[in-house]
């Protein structure tokens, strides 16, 4: 099919396989990066500094939030279902003089699906009130314990991270963040997070009803194609989950990533592989 892909690393049980087509550096992981963000809010609560079901805008004093916002939570915008409607744009960090507060002031008639990069960007400033530097938490928090050294993040013209887009990793460091989920947040014999959190990443989906393979969004994560579920960033960042195989993909082809999720998808299920 002609898929311009960087990396494939392939995870069965505790097997693994990987082969490149370009150098083996570091590169955008674009949307895939929303399932790191939404593992590092679970961490936050975890280490008591936050509630996912507190309202967003009571972590931000001085804000007088828009109609309905008052009431959207930490979990509502992890999950895409605020109801706030805010496209993206090519320059969405740079269009207001403070993202996070023209989102929270935005008026939300009701809780339900609006996928926006703004929306994690304003989850992990909310979380960056409690634990300061954001990148700095999830590097210490999350990627050290993987052995992922060095990670940079991308930042906002007021030094927050970026959050929907902008950490880069290797195809295997990647892979790691998959492996860390499928197998309920342990890692080389030691829990990082309280399982339920990587559970949340692929469960209690809220109803997207975009297109074929993005009817349900959960914690970052979206169901299908087929019986798989799977991270997805733009340009084809691709971690796709099926019981014990996880497939990862880093990549350069943003129109072709879905026919391609789908024919893996067809893969594991012809060989029953799980």
């Amino acid at each position: 099919m002609g898929f311009v892909a960087h990396g494939l690393h392939v995870l069965i049980g505790n097997d693994a396989a990987e082969h490149r087509w370009v150098a083996d550096v570091r590169t955008d992981i674009h949307s895939a990066v929303k399932g790191v963000c939404a593992l590092a809010l679970g961490c936050a609560e975890d280490d008591g500094l936050l509630w996912l079901d507190a309202p967003a805008a009571s972590l931000f004093p001085d804000l007088v939030p828009g109609a309905g916002t008052e009431t959207v939570t930490l979990r509502h915008l992890i999950t895409m279902s605020s109801g706030v409607d805010f496209p993206w744009t090519p320059t969405l960090m740079t269009d207001w003089p403070d993202l996070a507060l023209e989102f929270l002031r935005r008026p939300s008639p009701a809780r339900a699906f609006q996928y926006s990069n703004a929306s994690t960007y304003t989850a992990m400033r909310a979380l960056a009130t409690v634990v300061g530097d954001v990148g700095d938490y999830i590097n210490k928090r999350l990627l050290h314990p993987l052995g992922i050294q060095g990670a940079m993040w991308e930042r906002c013209p007021l030094g927050f991270v970026v959050a929907g887009s902008g950490l880069a990793l290797r195809t295997e460091e990647l892979a790691r963040i998959g492996r860390l989920v499928r197998d309920n947040g342990r890692w080389g014999g030691e829990q990082i997070l309280d399982p339920k959190w990587p559970r949340a990443l692929h469960s209690d989906w809220v109803n997207a009803g975009v297109s074929p393979g993005y009817q349900r969004y959960a914690f970052a994560g979206w169901d299908g194609p087929g019986d798989t579920w799977r991270l997805h960033g733009a340009y084809g960042q691709l971690v796709i989950f099926s019981g014990a195989v996880i497939v990862t993909i880093t990549a350069s082809d943003h129109e072709r990533a879905d026919p391609l999720a789908r024919r893996i998808a067809k893969h594991l299920q012809r060989t029953a592989i799980n």
